[in-house]
């Protein structure tokens, strides 16, 4: 089913496309958050992408429980999106040799997902609610608050160190 077919016929069509979407999103950075934490050489960093992975599996859960709450089926669709803002983030890191110039990257990897997820639950909260699913708009919204915190993080990181030993 892609976005733009006549597959989506409804808010809901649409609504469980973006679940299905996501879900598989959240699914590869279970696998991508691994990959990212051993590249890092800073100890914060390394341990933000573990922890955010333990968050990343919650967030999984939490899908999992949309998608019966909201009678759907829990099935992923691809997501080109993720996969190519992981495919970027695998290619950035095997070009840079400079191991502070590669926290700074796996930085930027790292945002880009969040954003990505951000725009997608925002979308999500708004659409439940608009199909009256404030249930499944507040399961969403925890998992949007974690990304936005774990985007702030990343920035923090970034902005008071990670940006600077990059830069010297």
């Amino acid at each position: 089913m892609g976005l733009f077919t006549r597959d989506i016929k409804t808010m809901n069509d649409l609504f469980v496309h973006q679940l299905q979407d996501i879900y598989y999103a959240e699914k590869q950075l279970v696998k991508a958050l691994p990959k990212m934490a051993d590249k890092a050489t800073d100890k914060q960093l390394k341990d933000g992408f573990l922890t955010h992975l333990e968050e990343t599996k919650t967030h999984v859960q939490r899908l999992e429980e949309v998608f019966r709450m909201h009678g759907a089926e829990i099935k992923a669709v691809d997501c080109p999106a993720i996969d190519g803002i992981i495919e970027e983030a695998d290619e950035v890191a095997g070009e840079v040799a400079d191991k502070s110039v590669l926290d700074a990257a796996l930085i930027n990897a790292g945002q880009a997902a969040e954003h990505y997820e951000i725009a997608r639950y925002g979308s999500l909260i708004a659409w439940a609610r608009q199909l009256g699913r404030n249930d499944c708009a507040s399961i969403l919204q925890k998992t949007l608050d974690e990304e936005k915190t774990t985007d702030k993080k990343l920035t923090s990181l970034a902005e008071a160190k990670v940006n600077l030993r990059a830069a010297s």
